[in-house]
């Protein structure tokens, strides 16, 4: 987790808010890595955290125009607090939204405000091949 080179990601599935029983992963993986591994256990700085789900896969990935907040590039942002951020998703209750995060911008383009999803589809597909 600490190797440089490691980045966080989670291969959970698009499942609709509330239907079937997706892996608690498909909500929490960020907010698990943020929460406890930064926050509590410190075996994280938050910079380094954040590059490892922003920049360092984007760089990975080819994907050129993402991954840093910087004029030209999609706004993928999610604006919350250091102190609450916390996974809530269970096994037996996967469809929880993590606490602690205030907004969450997908190309520039506001999807979840206060826990409240917008019903505007946000997202692109990205083509790395």
């Amino acid at each position: 987790m600490k190797h440089p080179l490691v980045m966080h990601a989670s291969d959970g599935g698009t499942v609709e808010f509330g239907k079937a029983k997706p892996h608690p992963r498909n909500y929490g993986t960020y907010p698990k890595i943020l929460g406890e591994y930064v926050r509590d256990r410190k075996i994280l700085s938050s910079e380094e955290a954040i590059r490892k789900m922003t920049n360092l896969p984007a760089s990975v990935l080819g994907l050129k125009d993402r991954g840093l907040i910087k004029e030209g590039y999609w706004a993928d942002i999610v604006i919350f607090d250091a102190n609450k951020i916390k996974d809530n998703s269970t096994w037996d209750d996967p469809h929880q939204y993590p606490s602690g995060i205030d907004l969450v911008m997908v190309n520039g383009n506001i999807s979840l405000e206060k826990g409240v999803a917008s019903k505007r589809i946000t997202w692109k597909g990205l083509n790395t091949c």
